[in-house]
């Protein structure tokens, strides 16, 4: 049975429609999309790719064949490419939230979202920060971990949209951990790797060249790994960022916790443009399977037919490949609670972890994440 995908359309003045148009065309078969986002822009966008989605209104039941879910009818001045309107940041939000709540109630298999512009969705939710730490919250998650994963290189982050002079005070031993934790439990759960081994990197430059440049390496990065391999875990470093990215991609390590954000994504988007290696945003540790493409709304490039989907491509590719993964795991272990005489069941979907490692995994909010609401 074909995987059912969520996708949010993104920003209406990006190039959301036009990638997820792009990249649909070339899975044509392969999925079943519902693309909740604006009527007329995603519409055009499809007609030029020849792709055709029947159309409904929010609400309305889904077809079992695919549909563009009309969200919003936005007045031509709202969506136009590259312009964003204050309206389109509303728009944008309200994609994100019928989208996953497709999936939360059981009629998509996964999330996939477009590109969003933060400045404009922060005019309709003050709080929004990105996806990852959206996501979070909805789905009660105890920790995400935003991951980058490319076919040769698999990047974790400890901090994710974080101003760069609030990073030194952010990062934390338990943060550390609870990302190393967090990327284990996802590589062996929906990447199918039995031993992972991940790299972590050193704050400063030469890993604080013992402590010549700095001693975040020796109070948090050292006490970090020391507990993650007491937990089973094959971590190791701190490695200076410099050097540890190759040795990555190189094939030594599985992959690398960075820092802070810019650490950990300049390599892995250097692949992506340089040696054409599509990337995909991927968060880790939530009940619900959720990527992106690993690029950002493009305003220079919208409406001009230019942007590159391979991104958006890798993105819904690995969702089908990680919900498919998560079926056959929660049957798997459907048939093995009835052989054992019928134990309550999981929720779908929900990555096991056990003991230790779920409460070290779980234990610490990631540093920048907004306050919970009621």
């Amino acid at each position: 049975m074909p995987i059912r995908i969520a996708i949010s359309m993104g920003d209406p003045s990006g190039i959301g429609a036009e990638v997820t148009a792009k990249a649909l065309a070339r899975h044509r078969g392969a999925l079943v999309p519902y693309v909740f986002g604006d009527g007329a822009v995603f519409a055009a966008a499809a007609r030029r790719r020849r792709l055709a989605l029947p159309a409904v209104d929010l609400g309305e039941p889904l077809p079992p064949s695919g549909a563009l879910v009309r969200v919003t009818r936005l007045p031509r001045a709202a969506a136009a490419p590259g312009r964003p309107a204050r309206s389109g940041g509303a728009a944008q939000l309200a994609y994100l939230e019928a989208a996953y709540a497709a999936v939360a109630s059981g009629k998509a298999d996964a999330l996939c979202t477009a590109p969003v512009s933060k400045a404009q969705v922060q005019h309709a939710e003050k709080l929004f920060v990105g996806h990852t730490e959206w996501l979070e919250e909805k789905t009660g998650a105890k920790r995400s971990v935003m991951m980058l994963a490319g076919p040769r290189l698999r990047v974790a982050l400890v901090t994710n949209h974080l101003a760069l002079a609030r990073v030194p005070r952010a990062v934390t031993a338990s943060g550390i951990l609870g990302t190393i934790t967090v990327t284990h439990t996802a590589l062996r759960g929906d990447f199918g790797i039995a031993k992972p081994r991940i790299a972590v990197c050193a704050m400063n430059p030469h890993a604080g060249e013992s402590g010549a440049f700095g001693d975040e390496e020796k109070r948090l990065v050292l006490p970090a790994l020391a507990r993650a391999r007491r937990l089973g875990i094959a971590a190791s470093g701190p490695y200076p960022a410099d050097s540890v990215f190759f040795r990555a991609a190189a094939g030594e390590f599985d992959a690398v916790v960075a820092l802070y954000h810019d650490q950990g994504l300049i390599p892995v988007k250097l692949l992506d443009a340089v040696a054409g290696e599509p990337a995909v945003n991927v968060t880790l540790g939530l009940p619900i399977v959720r990527t992106s493409p690993d690029h950002g709304v493009a305003y220079d490039l919208a409406g001009k037919g230019e942007a590159s989907e391979e991104s958006m491509w890798a993105a819904l590719a690995l969702a089908v490949k990680l919900a498919r993964g998560r079926k056959r795991a929660a049957s798997d272990a459907e048939g093995t609670r009835h052989s054992r005489g019928g134990a309550k069941p999981l929720p779908p979907g929900r990555l096991r972890e056990s003991g230790e490692a779920a409460a070290q995994a779980h234990g610490t909010r990631r540093p920048g994440v907004g306050p919970r609401r009621a």
